[in-house]
């Protein structure tokens, strides 16, 4: 019998020389697949709802990063991004932050309100620009409040003509939009000289009817929705201390409360001045 010498043996008991020829197909294969998954594209969407889906079976509370990049087969959570609030869906009304405090307070306005308010001063622009008449609003009404001085002539309740036409206007928009309104006259703390008008509530009351009058007067504005009011030198706008001020406080506000307005053409909206 012949032995085979040792260097025959260790050949013998060795990788089959095959083998090298397969391991390199093998890694060929491999980086052709990996190749071809990098150039993939993948739905992010179906991914996102695989991941979150793989979030909440691991008991996670935390929301996927939205930008998306690195393997697709990595869980990817932010430290820093919380789960949105489902209410935060409905709530598509206007806002605008109070910073007079020490911080921020945010407001919600009804989006009916900014509607209405940005109809009146896109309609009423020339006389807002002048000072004729101011449009503001808070979170429950809209008030245009009108100078005394461009609606009355001194210790009269008859509307300036040139008036007139501007109130046509204003019933224009309160046409399309619902909500109660209300009708105030307001004067200084200086008694009436007029042998009409026993005091300023008198004159005011008289005043605020005068324009009630104007508003409903073709009935686009249903007389239901109108209340009249005499507030003399009540609530003023600044102290009864000078001229100016006087002449601030003497005026005829209208108020439109809880606004509704149908649907129209958008456009663009003149800033509006808020309440303070």
């Amino acid at each position: 019998m012949a032995i085979l010498p040792a260097k025959s043996q260790r050949r013998a008991r060795g990788a089959p020389s095959w083998i090298v020829t397969f391991a390199d197909l093998a890694t060929l294969l491999l980086t052709f697949f990996i190749l071809l998954l990098s150039f993939a594209e993948m739905d992010v969407e179906k991914y996102r709802a695989m991941a979150n889906s793989m979030s909440s079976a691991l008991g996670s509370s935390r929301v996927l990063d939205e930008d998306i990049g690195g393997s697709p087969l990595t869980l990817i959570e932010s430290d820093t991004v919380s789960l949105p609030d489902p209410e935060d869906a409905t709530r598509d009304e206007p806002e605008f932050i109070d910073e007079r405090g020490g911080a921020g307070t945010v407001t919600r306005v009804p989006e009916g309100v900014v509607e209405l308010s940005s109809r009146l001063i896109e309609e009423l622009e020339p006389e807002v620009a002048s000072g004729d008449l101011t449009v503001s609003y808070d979170t429950e009404k809209v008030i245009i409040r009108f100078s005394e001085d461009a609606t009355f002539r001194s210790g009269e309740a008859t509307i300036k003509p040139d008036m007139i036409p501007i109130i046509e206007r204003v019933v224009g928009v309160l046409s399309r939009c619902s909500g109660e309104v209300l009708v105030a006259g307001y004067t200084d703390d200086r008694p009436v000289v007029s042998g009409r008008y026993r005091s300023n509530w008198d004159l005011s009351a008289a005043r605020a009817v005068s324009v009630v009058h104007e508003l409903v007067l073709n009935r686009q504005v249903s007389a239901e929705r109108v209340t009249a009011a005499g507030r003399a030198e009540t609530n003023p706008l600044a102290p009864n201390n000078s001229p100016e001020n006087r002449a601030r406080n003497r005026r005829v506000e209208i108020v439109i409360r809880s606004p509704e307005c149908e649907e129209a053409a958008s456009s663009g909206a003149l800033p509006l001045e808020i309440l303070s």
